[in-house]
């Protein structure tokens, strides 16, 4: 099982009527997990990506009621590069 996060923003706050189809995507054999943040007007989407792809969980979702602004990238960027490590010196002999 391969499981894939997708974030997705929408413009339009869903409806009533939206929310209970989002919440019967909750059934679809692959969907693990599905968070609404109204705050943020994003939906995420933890998935079964060895069942279905990015395209069929949009299409879920547009399908719900859920009117789709664009998708997020989930990518995090790349952490910056480590100092050079300092060359250690050699005790001095006295």
């Amino acid at each position: 099982m391969t499981t894939v996060d997708a974030l997705y923003r929408y413009s339009v706050p869903p409806t009533e009527a939206a929310v209970l189809a989002l919440n019967n995507l909750r059934e679809v054999y692959g969907v693990r997990r599905l968070t609404i943040d109204v705050a943020a007007k994003t939906v995420r989407v933890e998935y079964d990506a060895t069942r279905f792809g990015e395209p069929v969980v949009r299409q879920l979702l547009r399908r719900a009621g859920l009117q789709i602004a664009e998708p997020e990238t989930l990518v995090l960027p790349a952490p910056p590069p480590s100092p050079p490590a300092q060359p250690v010196s050699a005790p001095a002999k006295a």
